[in-house]
Protein backbone atom coordinates (compact mmCIF):
# COMPACT_ATOMS: atom_id res chain seq x y z
CA UNK A 1 0.00 0.00 0.00
CA UNK A 2 2.89 2.20 1.07
CA UNK A 3 4.48 1.60 -2.51
CA UNK A 4 1.18 2.56 -4.42
CA UNK A 5 0.63 6.06 -2.23
CA UNK A 6 3.74 6.64 -3.46
CA UNK A 7 3.20 5.88 -7.31
CA UNK A 8 -0.32 7.78 -7.18
CA UNK A 9 1.64 10.86 -5.46
CA UNK A 10 4.54 10.91 -8.16
CA UNK A 11 1.90 10.31 -10.83
CA UNK A 12 -0.23 13.11 -9.79
CA UNK A 13 2.37 15.46 -8.99
CA UNK A 14 3.76 14.73 -12.50
CA UNK A 15 0.68 15.38 -14.07
CA UNK A 16 -0.08 18.43 -12.33
CA UNK A 17 2.89 19.93 -12.75
CA UNK A 18 3.07 19.27 -16.46
CA UNK A 19 -0.27 21.12 -16.60
CA UNK A 20 1.33 23.95 -14.61
CA UNK A 21 3.75 24.64 -17.17
CA UNK A 22 1.66 24.14 -20.12
CA UNK A 23 -0.64 26.53 -18.88
CA UNK A 24 2.06 29.43 -17.89
CA UNK A 25 3.67 28.73 -21.46
CA UNK A 26 0.00 29.16 -23.18
CA UNK A 27 -1.18 32.34 -20.53
CA UNK A 28 -1.33 35.32 -21.61
CA UNK A 29 -1.19 34.65 -25.51
CA UNK A 30 -3.95 37.10 -26.99
CA UNK A 31 -3.88 34.96 -29.93
CA UNK A 32 -5.70 32.42 -28.10
CA UNK A 33 -8.82 34.67 -28.65
CA UNK A 34 -8.92 34.14 -32.48
CA UNK A 35 -9.80 31.37 -35.10
CA UNK A 36 -6.20 31.41 -35.81
CA UNK A 37 -4.85 31.73 -32.21
CA UNK A 38 -7.16 28.57 -31.21
CA UNK A 39 -6.18 26.27 -34.53
CA UNK A 40 -3.26 26.18 -35.19
CA UNK A 41 -1.27 28.07 -32.25
CA UNK A 42 -0.94 31.35 -34.11
CA UNK A 43 1.08 30.03 -36.73
CA UNK A 44 3.89 30.44 -34.26
CA UNK A 45 4.93 26.97 -33.44
CA UNK A 46 9.26 25.94 -33.42
CA UNK A 47 10.40 22.78 -34.93
CA UNK A 48 11.17 21.06 -31.56
CA UNK A 49 6.99 21.40 -30.82
CA UNK A 50 5.85 20.46 -33.68
CA UNK A 51 7.84 17.63 -33.73
CA UNK A 52 7.29 16.74 -30.40
CA UNK A 53 3.18 16.83 -30.58
CA UNK A 54 3.23 14.87 -33.28
CA UNK A 55 5.23 12.21 -32.16
CA UNK A 56 3.49 12.23 -28.66
CA UNK A 57 -0.13 12.29 -31.14
CA UNK A 58 1.11 9.60 -32.49
CA UNK A 59 2.45 7.02 -29.80
CA UNK A 60 -0.34 7.05 -27.62
CA UNK A 61 -1.60 3.99 -25.22
CA UNK A 62 -2.77 2.40 -28.48
CA UNK A 63 0.76 1.94 -30.05
CA UNK A 64 1.96 1.06 -26.22
CA UNK A 65 -0.65 -1.57 -25.85
CA UNK A 66 -1.28 -2.37 -29.00
CA UNK A 67 2.72 -2.17 -30.99
CA UNK A 68 4.38 -4.78 -27.99
CA UNK A 69 0.94 -7.22 -27.63
CA UNK A 70 1.60 -7.64 -31.77
CA UNK A 71 5.36 -8.70 -30.76
CA UNK A 72 5.07 -10.40 -27.64
CA UNK A 73 2.21 -12.68 -29.76
CA UNK A 74 4.19 -12.90 -32.88
CA UNK A 75 7.45 -10.62 -33.94
CA UNK A 76 8.30 -7.80 -34.71
CA UNK A 77 6.63 -7.03 -37.74
CA UNK A 78 4.54 -4.44 -36.21
CA UNK A 79 7.10 -2.22 -36.40
CA UNK A 80 6.90 -1.36 -39.71
CA UNK A 81 3.83 1.03 -39.01
CA UNK A 82 6.66 3.06 -36.98
CA UNK A 83 9.99 2.39 -38.92
CA UNK A 84 8.59 2.92 -42.36
CA UNK A 85 6.28 6.29 -41.46
CA UNK A 86 9.49 8.05 -42.08
CA UNK A 87 9.10 7.74 -45.71
CA UNK A 88 6.03 9.65 -45.24
CA UNK A 89 7.33 12.22 -43.04
CA UNK A 90 9.45 12.77 -46.18
CA UNK A 91 7.14 13.00 -48.45
CA UNK A 92 5.11 15.43 -46.33
CA UNK A 93 8.18 17.48 -45.74
CA UNK A 94 9.21 17.95 -49.17
CA UNK A 95 5.44 17.80 -51.17
CA UNK A 96 2.08 18.58 -48.98
CA UNK A 97 3.73 20.81 -45.80
CA UNK A 98 4.80 23.60 -48.96
CA UNK A 99 1.43 23.34 -50.50
CA UNK A 100 -0.61 23.48 -47.21
CA UNK A 101 1.71 26.69 -45.74
CA UNK A 102 1.81 28.32 -49.13
CA UNK A 103 -2.07 28.06 -49.68
CA UNK A 104 -2.41 28.95 -46.04
CA UNK A 105 -4.89 25.86 -45.17
CA UNK A 106 -6.40 25.28 -41.64
CA UNK A 107 -7.63 22.24 -42.41
CA UNK A 108 -7.06 20.01 -45.04
CA UNK A 109 -10.62 20.10 -46.12
CA UNK A 110 -10.24 23.49 -47.81
CA UNK A 111 -7.84 22.17 -50.03
CA UNK A 112 -10.56 19.92 -50.94
CA UNK A 113 -13.23 22.46 -51.67
CA UNK A 114 -10.19 24.61 -53.59
CA UNK A 115 -9.56 21.41 -55.69
CA UNK A 116 -12.84 20.00 -56.00
CA UNK A 117 -15.48 21.56 -54.73
CA UNK A 118 -17.66 22.59 -52.00
CA UNK A 119 -19.72 19.07 -51.74
CA UNK A 120 -16.14 17.21 -51.47
CA UNK A 121 -15.17 19.48 -48.62
CA UNK A 122 -18.09 18.70 -46.30
CA UNK A 123 -17.76 15.00 -47.62
CA UNK A 124 -14.03 14.80 -46.43
CA UNK A 125 -15.03 16.44 -43.15
CA UNK A 126 -17.99 13.89 -42.29
CA UNK A 127 -15.11 11.54 -42.96
CA UNK A 128 -12.91 13.30 -40.78
CA UNK A 129 -15.53 13.67 -37.88
CA UNK A 130 -16.82 9.80 -38.26
CA UNK A 131 -13.49 8.43 -37.59
CA UNK A 132 -12.19 10.57 -35.29
CA UNK A 133 -16.06 10.37 -32.70
CA UNK A 134 -16.04 6.11 -33.73
CA UNK A 135 -12.63 5.19 -34.26
CA UNK A 136 -9.33 7.34 -33.31
CA UNK A 137 -10.80 8.35 -29.39
CA UNK A 138 -12.77 5.38 -28.46
CA UNK A 139 -9.66 3.23 -29.29
CA UNK A 140 -7.12 5.84 -27.43
CA UNK A 141 -9.41 5.98 -23.91
CA UNK A 142 -9.96 1.75 -24.23
CA UNK A 143 -6.06 1.43 -24.54
CA UNK A 144 -5.32 4.01 -21.81
CA UNK A 145 -7.49 2.08 -19.30
CA UNK A 146 -6.19 -1.06 -19.94
CA UNK A 147 -2.81 0.11 -19.32
CA UNK A 148 -3.58 1.88 -15.94
CA UNK A 149 -5.95 -0.81 -14.70
CA UNK A 150 -3.07 -3.64 -15.58
CA UNK A 151 -0.31 -1.32 -14.02
CA UNK A 152 -2.59 -0.27 -10.71
CA UNK A 153 -4.69 -3.71 -10.33
CA UNK A 154 -7.40 -1.25 -9.43
CA UNK A 155 -10.26 -3.65 -9.79
CA UNK A 156 -8.92 -5.66 -7.36
CA UNK A 157 -7.76 -3.32 -5.01
CA UNK A 158 -11.30 -1.86 -4.73
CA UNK A 159 -13.15 -4.74 -5.60
CA UNK A 160 -14.77 -3.78 -9.07
CA UNK A 161 -15.09 -5.84 -12.03
CA UNK A 162 -12.71 -5.02 -14.52
CA UNK A 163 -15.00 -3.54 -16.73
CA UNK A 164 -16.30 -0.98 -14.15
CA UNK A 165 -12.96 -0.14 -13.22
CA UNK A 166 -12.19 0.55 -17.11
CA UNK A 167 -14.99 2.73 -17.53
CA UNK A 168 -14.31 4.73 -14.43
CA UNK A 169 -10.80 5.28 -15.79
CA UNK A 170 -12.23 6.06 -19.22
CA UNK A 171 -14.35 8.90 -17.76
CA UNK A 172 -11.22 10.43 -15.51
CA UNK A 173 -9.13 10.07 -18.72
CA UNK A 174 -11.98 11.71 -21.22
CA UNK A 175 -12.61 14.66 -18.64
CA UNK A 176 -8.62 15.61 -17.69
CA UNK A 177 -8.06 15.11 -21.54
CA UNK A 178 -10.68 17.53 -22.78
CA UNK A 179 -9.26 19.96 -20.65
CA UNK A 180 -6.18 20.55 -22.46
CA UNK A 181 -7.53 20.36 -25.75
CA UNK A 182 -10.75 22.76 -24.83
CA UNK A 183 -9.60 25.05 -22.64
CA UNK A 184 -6.25 25.78 -24.52
CA UNK A 185 -6.48 24.97 -28.01
CA UNK A 186 -3.89 24.03 -30.52
CA UNK A 187 -0.56 25.68 -28.23
CA UNK A 188 -1.68 24.20 -25.68
CA UNK A 189 -1.34 20.51 -26.41
CA UNK A 190 1.44 21.23 -28.54
CA UNK A 191 3.41 22.28 -25.32
CA UNK A 192 1.76 20.04 -22.95
CA UNK A 193 2.76 16.94 -25.76
CA UNK A 194 6.39 18.21 -26.21
CA UNK A 195 6.95 17.93 -22.31
CA UNK A 196 5.10 14.43 -22.10
CA UNK A 197 7.32 13.36 -25.02
CA UNK A 198 10.29 13.58 -22.98
CA UNK A 199 8.88 11.38 -19.96
CA UNK A 200 7.19 9.14 -22.34
CA UNK A 201 10.62 8.35 -23.70
CA UNK A 202 12.19 8.35 -20.77
CA UNK A 203 9.92 6.19 -19.44
CA UNK A 204 9.88 4.03 -22.34
CA UNK A 205 13.78 3.30 -22.49
CA UNK A 206 13.82 2.56 -18.54
CA UNK A 207 10.88 0.09 -19.28
CA UNK A 208 13.22 -1.43 -22.00
CA UNK A 209 16.54 -1.53 -19.70
CA UNK A 210 14.97 -2.72 -16.17
CA UNK A 211 13.02 -5.22 -18.50
CA UNK A 212 16.02 -7.05 -19.53
CA UNK A 213 17.47 -6.51 -16.08
CA UNK A 214 14.81 -8.72 -15.26
CA UNK A 215 14.70 -11.22 -17.91
CA UNK A 216 18.76 -11.61 -16.73
CA UNK A 217 17.69 -11.82 -12.72
CA UNK A 218 14.93 -14.37 -13.53
CA UNK A 219 16.51 -16.66 -16.32
CA UNK A 220 20.21 -16.22 -16.40
CA UNK A 221 21.13 -15.59 -13.00
CA UNK A 222 22.57 -11.95 -13.84
CA UNK A 223 21.49 -8.69 -15.02
CA UNK A 224 20.95 -6.34 -17.69
CA UNK A 225 24.06 -8.22 -20.63
CA UNK A 226 22.34 -11.38 -19.47
CA UNK A 227 19.47 -10.44 -20.47
CA UNK A 228 20.02 -9.43 -23.41
CA UNK A 229 21.79 -12.60 -24.40
CA UNK A 230 18.89 -14.82 -23.08
CA UNK A 231 16.40 -12.39 -25.41
CA UNK A 232 18.91 -12.84 -28.16
CA UNK A 233 19.64 -16.81 -28.17
CA UNK A 234 16.18 -17.88 -27.02
CA UNK A 235 13.77 -15.22 -28.32
CA UNK A 236 15.37 -14.67 -31.70
CA UNK A 237 12.31 -15.72 -34.11
CA UNK A 238 10.49 -12.77 -32.27
CA UNK A 239 12.68 -10.08 -33.14
CA UNK A 240 12.21 -10.79 -36.97
CA UNK A 241 10.53 -7.70 -38.41
CA UNK A 242 9.61 -9.37 -42.35
CA UNK A 243 6.87 -10.62 -41.33
CA UNK A 244 5.05 -13.81 -43.03
CA UNK A 245 1.59 -13.91 -44.65
CA UNK A 246 0.78 -14.85 -41.01
CA UNK A 247 2.05 -12.28 -39.24
CA UNK A 248 0.99 -9.05 -37.85
CA UNK A 249 2.11 -6.96 -41.14
CA UNK A 250 3.62 -9.38 -43.77
CA UNK A 251 6.21 -7.59 -45.20
CA UNK A 252 4.56 -7.33 -48.81
CA UNK A 253 1.84 -5.04 -46.85
CA UNK A 254 4.89 -2.94 -46.48
CA UNK A 255 4.69 -1.64 -50.44
CA UNK A 256 1.10 -1.90 -50.82
CA UNK A 257 -1.45 -0.68 -48.40
CA UNK A 258 0.52 0.30 -45.51
CA UNK A 259 2.04 3.51 -48.07
CA UNK A 260 -0.97 4.39 -48.48
CA UNK A 261 -2.24 4.28 -44.62
CA UNK A 262 1.22 6.34 -43.89
CA UNK A 263 0.64 8.81 -46.39
CA UNK A 264 -2.34 9.37 -45.43
CA UNK A 265 -1.57 9.61 -41.53
CA UNK A 266 1.60 11.65 -41.47
CA UNK A 267 0.23 13.98 -45.11
CA UNK A 268 -3.37 14.49 -44.82
CA UNK A 269 -4.85 13.56 -41.26
CA UNK A 270 -5.91 16.88 -39.51
CA UNK A 271 -4.93 15.17 -36.25
CA UNK A 272 -0.80 15.32 -37.43
CA UNK A 273 -1.17 17.95 -40.01
CA UNK A 274 -2.41 20.68 -37.80
CA UNK A 275 0.95 21.15 -35.91
CA UNK A 276 2.97 21.58 -38.83
CA UNK A 277 0.28 23.85 -40.26
CA UNK A 278 0.44 26.39 -37.17
CA UNK A 279 4.54 26.24 -38.12
CA UNK A 280 5.91 29.60 -37.75
CA UNK A 281 7.67 29.11 -41.54
CA UNK A 282 7.94 26.25 -43.60
CA UNK A 283 12.21 25.83 -42.58
CA UNK A 284 10.13 25.29 -38.76
CA UNK A 285 7.37 23.12 -40.21
CA UNK A 286 9.66 20.92 -42.58
CA UNK A 287 12.12 20.68 -39.76
CA UNK A 288 9.53 19.67 -37.03
CA UNK A 289 8.32 16.93 -39.30
CA UNK A 290 11.66 15.33 -40.13
CA UNK A 291 12.57 15.28 -36.64
CA UNK A 292 9.63 13.73 -35.97
CA UNK A 293 10.14 11.20 -38.64
CA UNK A 294 13.81 10.58 -36.92
CA UNK A 295 11.88 9.98 -33.44
CA UNK A 296 9.64 7.60 -35.06
CA UNK A 297 12.15 4.85 -36.01
CA UNK A 298 13.08 5.17 -32.48
CA UNK A 299 9.97 3.57 -31.60
CA UNK A 300 10.43 -0.04 -32.26
CA UNK A 301 13.29 -0.25 -29.57
CA UNK A 302 11.17 1.45 -27.05
CA UNK A 303 7.61 -0.09 -27.91
CA UNK A 304 7.77 -2.99 -29.90
CA UNK A 305 11.30 -4.64 -28.23
CA UNK A 306 8.90 -4.48 -24.89
CA UNK A 307 6.70 -7.00 -26.32
CA UNK A 308 9.46 -9.73 -26.86
CA UNK A 309 10.85 -8.84 -24.01
CA UNK A 310 7.83 -9.42 -21.88
CA UNK A 311 6.91 -12.82 -23.37
CA UNK A 312 10.98 -14.05 -22.42
CA UNK A 313 9.79 -12.83 -18.73
CA UNK A 314 6.83 -14.06 -18.26
CA UNK A 315 5.53 -16.76 -21.09
CA UNK A 316 2.89 -16.90 -22.80
CA UNK A 317 -0.07 -17.31 -20.58
CA UNK A 318 -1.07 -13.56 -20.44
CA UNK A 319 -5.08 -13.74 -20.80
CA UNK A 320 -4.55 -11.27 -23.89
CA UNK A 321 -1.78 -10.07 -25.71
CA UNK A 322 -2.42 -6.76 -25.54
CA UNK A 323 -1.76 -7.18 -21.64
CA UNK A 324 2.62 -7.86 -22.19
CA UNK A 325 3.19 -3.78 -21.77
CA UNK A 326 1.62 -3.27 -18.90
CA UNK A 327 2.48 -6.31 -17.33
CA UNK A 328 6.32 -6.02 -17.94
CA UNK A 329 5.77 -2.21 -16.40
CA UNK A 330 4.23 -3.78 -13.27
CA UNK A 331 6.79 -6.85 -13.30
CA UNK A 332 10.08 -4.80 -14.33
CA UNK A 333 10.15 -1.47 -13.30
CA UNK A 334 11.19 -0.46 -9.96
CA UNK A 335 8.46 0.83 -8.12
CA UNK A 336 10.37 4.43 -7.30
CA UNK A 337 9.82 5.44 -10.89
CA UNK A 338 6.67 3.26 -11.90
CA UNK A 339 4.79 6.96 -11.13
CA UNK A 340 6.58 8.64 -13.50
CA UNK A 341 6.17 6.29 -15.77
CA UNK A 342 2.73 6.28 -15.64
CA UNK A 343 2.46 10.17 -15.79
CA UNK A 344 4.31 9.90 -19.29
CA UNK A 345 1.92 7.27 -20.14
CA UNK A 346 -1.28 9.52 -18.84
CA UNK A 347 0.31 11.87 -21.02
CA UNK A 348 0.40 9.98 -24.13
CA UNK A 349 -3.09 8.67 -23.75
CA UNK A 350 -4.05 12.34 -23.04
CA UNK A 351 -2.07 13.68 -26.13
CA UNK A 352 -3.72 11.82 -28.72
CA UNK A 353 -6.91 12.10 -27.32
CA UNK A 354 -6.86 15.74 -27.24
CA UNK A 355 -5.33 15.89 -30.57
CA UNK A 356 -8.30 14.03 -31.82
CA UNK A 357 -10.77 16.43 -29.97
CA UNK A 358 -8.69 19.42 -30.99
CA UNK A 359 -8.75 18.66 -34.79
CA UNK A 360 -12.47 17.11 -34.33
CA UNK A 361 -13.81 21.03 -32.75
CA UNK A 362 -11.61 22.44 -36.00
CA UNK A 363 -12.93 20.79 -38.26
CA UNK A 364 -16.59 21.23 -37.42
CA UNK A 365 -16.19 24.77 -37.09
CA UNK A 366 -14.18 26.01 -40.08
CA UNK A 367 -15.47 23.20 -42.76
CA UNK A 368 -19.48 22.81 -41.74
CA UNK A 369 -20.82 25.22 -39.15
CA UNK A 370 -19.40 28.64 -39.71
CA UNK A 371 -19.21 28.40 -44.02
CA UNK A 372 -23.00 26.61 -43.50
CA UNK A 373 -24.54 27.84 -40.84
CA UNK A 374 -22.90 31.21 -39.61
CA UNK A 375 -20.61 32.80 -42.35
CA UNK A 376 -20.68 36.30 -40.47
CA UNK A 377 -19.12 34.53 -37.12
CA UNK A 378 -16.78 36.36 -35.46
CA UNK A 379 -13.13 34.68 -34.50
CA UNK A 380 -13.66 35.39 -30.73
CA UNK A 381 -17.32 33.85 -31.11
CA UNK A 382 -15.74 31.15 -33.75
CA UNK A 383 -13.59 30.13 -30.40
CA UNK A 384 -16.01 30.00 -27.74
CA UNK A 385 -18.86 27.39 -30.18
CA UNK A 386 -15.59 25.51 -30.77
CA UNK A 387 -15.15 25.26 -27.11
CA UNK A 388 -18.57 24.53 -26.82
CA UNK A 389 -18.50 21.38 -29.51
CA UNK A 390 -15.40 20.13 -28.02
CA UNK A 391 -17.11 19.70 -24.71
CA UNK A 392 -19.90 17.75 -27.03
CA UNK A 393 -17.34 15.57 -28.73
CA UNK A 394 -15.82 14.52 -25.30
CA UNK A 395 -19.12 13.71 -24.15
CA UNK A 396 -20.17 11.71 -26.57
CA UNK A 397 -16.43 9.99 -26.74
CA UNK A 398 -16.61 9.01 -23.02
CA UNK A 399 -20.39 7.92 -22.95
CA UNK A 400 -19.34 5.29 -26.36
CA UNK A 401 -15.97 3.86 -25.61
CA UNK A 402 -17.09 1.93 -22.75
CA UNK A 403 -19.42 -0.12 -25.49
CA UNK A 404 -16.71 -1.34 -27.23
CA UNK A 405 -15.71 -4.12 -26.14
CA UNK A 406 -14.06 -5.68 -29.21
CA UNK A 407 -11.45 -2.95 -28.60
CA UNK A 408 -9.80 -5.54 -25.98
CA UNK A 409 -8.41 -7.70 -27.83
CA UNK A 410 -6.65 -7.18 -31.05
CA UNK A 411 -6.37 -3.34 -29.92
CA UNK A 412 -4.05 -2.21 -32.82
CA UNK A 413 -5.56 -4.17 -35.72
CA UNK A 414 -8.75 -3.01 -34.89
CA UNK A 415 -7.92 0.38 -35.14
CA UNK A 416 -5.66 0.28 -38.57
CA UNK A 417 -7.92 -2.03 -39.95
CA UNK A 418 -11.30 0.17 -39.31
CA UNK A 419 -9.46 3.28 -39.97
CA UNK A 420 -9.39 2.25 -43.59
CA UNK A 421 -12.76 3.52 -44.13
CA UNK A 422 -12.03 7.29 -44.87
CA UNK A 423 -7.98 6.73 -44.88
CA UNK A 424 -7.99 5.55 -48.72
CA UNK A 425 -10.60 7.84 -49.67
CA UNK A 426 -8.59 11.16 -48.61
CA UNK A 427 -5.24 9.89 -49.89
CA UNK A 428 -6.46 9.08 -53.27
CA UNK A 429 -8.14 12.42 -53.68
CA UNK A 430 -5.47 14.34 -52.40
CA UNK A 431 -2.38 12.70 -54.65
CA UNK A 432 -5.18 13.37 -57.66
CA UNK A 433 -5.93 16.59 -56.62
CA UNK A 434 -2.09 17.81 -56.20
CA UNK A 435 -0.67 15.85 -59.44
CA UNK A 436 -3.56 15.41 -61.95
CA UNK A 437 -5.43 17.88 -63.85
CA UNK A 438 -8.33 14.85 -64.28
CA UNK A 439 -10.23 14.79 -60.82
CA UNK A 440 -13.42 16.09 -60.83
CA UNK A 441 -16.58 16.72 -58.21
CA UNK A 442 -18.41 13.99 -59.95
CA UNK A 443 -15.04 11.56 -59.98
CA UNK A 444 -14.36 12.42 -56.11
CA UNK A 445 -17.57 11.62 -55.04
CA UNK A 446 -18.33 8.50 -57.21
CA UNK A 447 -14.70 6.73 -56.25
CA UNK A 448 -15.25 7.48 -52.64
CA UNK A 449 -18.90 6.25 -52.69
CA UNK A 450 -17.28 2.67 -54.03
CA UNK A 451 -14.16 2.75 -51.16
CA UNK A 452 -16.93 2.32 -48.57
CA UNK A 453 -19.31 0.68 -50.16
CA UNK A 454 -16.41 -2.10 -51.04
CA UNK A 455 -14.81 -1.82 -47.77
CA UNK A 456 -17.88 -2.60 -46.21
CA UNK A 457 -18.29 -5.71 -48.06
CA UNK A 458 -14.84 -6.44 -47.14
CA UNK A 459 -15.15 -6.07 -43.08
CA UNK A 460 -18.84 -7.18 -43.32
CA UNK A 461 -20.30 -9.09 -45.56
CA UNK A 462 -17.92 -11.26 -46.57
CA UNK A 463 -15.93 -12.03 -43.35
CA UNK A 464 -14.39 -14.69 -44.33
CA UNK A 465 -11.86 -12.99 -46.82
CA UNK A 466 -11.14 -10.65 -43.64
CA UNK A 467 -9.53 -13.52 -42.27
CA UNK A 468 -5.71 -13.87 -43.01
CA UNK A 469 -4.41 -15.68 -40.10
CA UNK A 470 -6.73 -18.41 -40.42
CA UNK A 471 -8.04 -18.40 -44.00
CA UNK A 472 -4.87 -19.80 -45.98
CA UNK A 473 -6.88 -19.16 -49.15
CA UNK A 474 -9.23 -16.54 -49.64
CA UNK A 475 -7.88 -14.61 -46.44
CA UNK A 476 -6.96 -11.36 -47.81
CA UNK A 477 -5.15 -8.78 -45.50
CA UNK A 478 -6.71 -5.68 -45.18
CA UNK A 479 -3.33 -3.30 -46.68
CA UNK A 480 -3.67 -5.46 -49.52
CA UNK A 481 -7.29 -4.50 -49.93
CA UNK A 482 -6.17 -0.70 -49.23
CA UNK A 483 -4.38 -1.17 -52.51
CA UNK A 484 -6.55 -2.69 -54.42
CA UNK A 485 -9.18 -0.04 -54.00
CA UNK A 486 -6.95 2.67 -54.24
CA UNK A 487 -6.13 1.36 -58.04
CA UNK A 488 -9.89 1.42 -58.67
CA UNK A 489 -10.70 4.66 -57.21
CA UNK A 490 -7.82 6.01 -60.06
CA UNK A 491 -9.73 4.04 -62.30
CA UNK A 492 -13.49 5.64 -61.33
CA UNK A 493 -11.52 8.91 -61.20
CA UNK A 494 -10.06 9.05 -64.44
CA UNK A 495 -13.46 7.80 -66.23
CA UNK A 496 -15.47 9.95 -64.84
CA UNK A 497 -12.97 13.04 -66.28
CA UNK A 498 -14.07 11.83 -69.49
CA UNK A 499 -17.75 11.91 -68.55
CA UNK A 500 -17.64 15.09 -66.78
CA UNK A 501 -13.99 17.19 -66.89
CA UNK A 502 -13.17 19.20 -63.55
CA UNK A 503 -13.91 22.75 -63.86
CA UNK A 504 -12.18 23.76 -61.44
CA UNK A 505 -9.13 25.64 -61.58
CA UNK A 506 -6.63 25.25 -58.96
CA UNK A 507 -3.11 26.73 -58.84
CA UNK A 508 -1.14 25.31 -56.22
CA UNK A 509 1.78 28.16 -57.23
CA UNK A 510 -0.17 30.83 -55.83
CA UNK A 511 0.65 31.94 -51.90
CA UNK A 512 -2.14 33.25 -49.99
CA UNK A 513 -0.27 35.40 -47.38
CA UNK A 514 2.89 36.91 -49.15
CA UNK A 515 4.95 37.82 -45.85
CA UNK A 516 4.73 34.26 -45.13
CA UNK A 517 8.62 32.68 -44.68
CA UNK A 518 8.40 29.82 -47.07
CA UNK A 519 12.17 29.52 -47.65
CA UNK A 520 12.73 25.62 -47.14
CA UNK A 521 15.49 23.86 -44.29
CA UNK A 522 18.60 24.09 -45.72
CA UNK A 523 19.72 20.22 -44.19
CA UNK A 524 16.52 18.84 -45.17
CA UNK A 525 17.87 16.85 -48.40
CA UNK A 526 20.99 15.62 -46.10
CA UNK A 527 18.33 14.89 -43.35
CA UNK A 528 16.33 12.58 -45.57
CA UNK A 529 19.22 10.74 -47.28
CA UNK A 530 19.78 9.50 -43.89
CA UNK A 531 16.61 8.97 -42.89
CA UNK A 532 16.14 6.20 -45.16
CA UNK A 533 19.31 4.67 -44.90
CA UNK A 534 18.18 4.57 -40.84
CA UNK A 535 15.57 2.60 -42.05
CA UNK A 536 16.92 0.33 -43.96
CA UNK A 537 19.96 -0.29 -40.88
CA UNK A 538 16.66 -0.96 -38.43
CA UNK A 539 15.10 -3.22 -41.00
CA UNK A 540 18.47 -5.37 -41.32
CA UNK A 541 19.42 -5.32 -37.40
CA UNK A 542 15.71 -6.85 -36.84
CA UNK A 543 16.02 -9.52 -39.87
CA UNK A 544 17.59 -12.83 -40.37
CA UNK A 545 20.56 -11.11 -41.20
CA UNK A 546 21.04 -9.73 -38.35
CA UNK A 547 19.51 -10.34 -34.54
CA UNK A 548 16.53 -12.91 -35.78
CA UNK A 549 19.04 -15.74 -35.99
CA UNK A 550 20.56 -18.26 -33.33
CA UNK A 551 23.53 -17.56 -35.61
CA UNK A 552 24.39 -13.78 -35.56
CA UNK A 553 27.39 -12.52 -37.59
CA UNK A 554 28.69 -10.08 -35.47
CA UNK A 555 31.43 -8.92 -38.35
CA UNK A 556 28.78 -8.77 -40.43
CA UNK A 557 26.23 -6.39 -38.32
CA UNK A 558 29.34 -4.61 -37.03
CA UNK A 559 30.34 -3.81 -40.30
CA UNK A 560 27.11 -2.68 -41.62
CA UNK A 561 27.33 -0.50 -38.47
CA UNK A 562 30.26 1.39 -38.93
CA UNK A 563 29.06 1.66 -42.65
CA UNK A 564 26.21 3.48 -41.54
CA UNK A 565 28.62 5.47 -38.71
CA UNK A 566 30.81 6.73 -41.73
CA UNK A 567 27.54 8.03 -43.64
CA UNK A 568 26.93 10.02 -40.72
CA UNK A 569 29.99 11.45 -40.27
CA UNK A 570 30.59 12.23 -43.96
CA UNK A 571 26.44 13.68 -44.04
CA UNK A 572 27.21 16.18 -41.15
CA UNK A 573 30.53 17.26 -42.68
CA UNK A 574 28.98 18.22 -45.99
CA UNK A 575 26.05 20.01 -44.01
CA UNK A 576 28.74 21.87 -41.48
CA UNK A 577 30.40 23.10 -45.20
CA UNK A 578 27.56 24.12 -46.54
CA UNK A 579 26.62 26.08 -43.25
CA UNK A 580 29.58 27.60 -43.27
CA UNK A 581 29.23 28.98 -46.62
CA UNK A 582 25.74 29.88 -46.57
CA UNK A 583 26.90 32.07 -43.44
CA UNK A 584 29.57 33.64 -44.98
CA UNK A 585 26.88 34.86 -48.48
CA UNK A 586 24.88 36.35 -45.77
CA UNK A 587 27.88 38.72 -43.90
CA UNK A 588 28.66 39.78 -47.18
CA UNK A 589 25.24 40.53 -48.83
CA UNK A 590 25.10 41.84 -45.33
CA UNK A 591 27.62 44.33 -45.86
CA UNK A 592 26.96 45.01 -49.13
Amino acid sequence: MEHLMFTLVTFILFTALVGVISAKIVKGGDDQKTAKGYFLAGSGLGGTFIAGSMLLTNLSAENLVGLSGQSYAANMSGMAWEATAVIATIVMAFVFLPLYLRKGYTTLPEFMEERYGIFVRRMVSLFFLVGYLLIGIPVCLYAGAIGFNQIFDLSSIFGISSQTALTILIVLVGIIGALYAVLGGLKAVAVSDTINGVLLVAGSLLVVIFGFIAVGNAKADGGFAAGVNYVLDNNYMQLNAIGGKNDPVPFACIFTGMVLANLFYWGTNQVLIQRALGAKNLKEGQKGVLISGFLKMMVPMLLVLPGVIAAALVGTGLESKDFAYPTLVAKALPWPVVGLFCAALFGSVISTYNSFLNAASTVFMVDIYKPIFNPGLSDEKTVVYAKRIGWGFAAFAICFTPFLQVLSTGLYDFGRSFTGFYNIPIITLVLIGMFSKKGSSMGAVAASIWHVFFYSGYKFWFKYIDMPFTNAVLGINYMHIYAISFIIMLVIIFVCAKIQPNDKIFDNSTQKNASYDMTPWVHKNAVAIWLVSFLVYEYFLFSPAGFATPDRNMGLIGGVTLALAAETVILYLMEKKKRVSTNACQTVNAEG
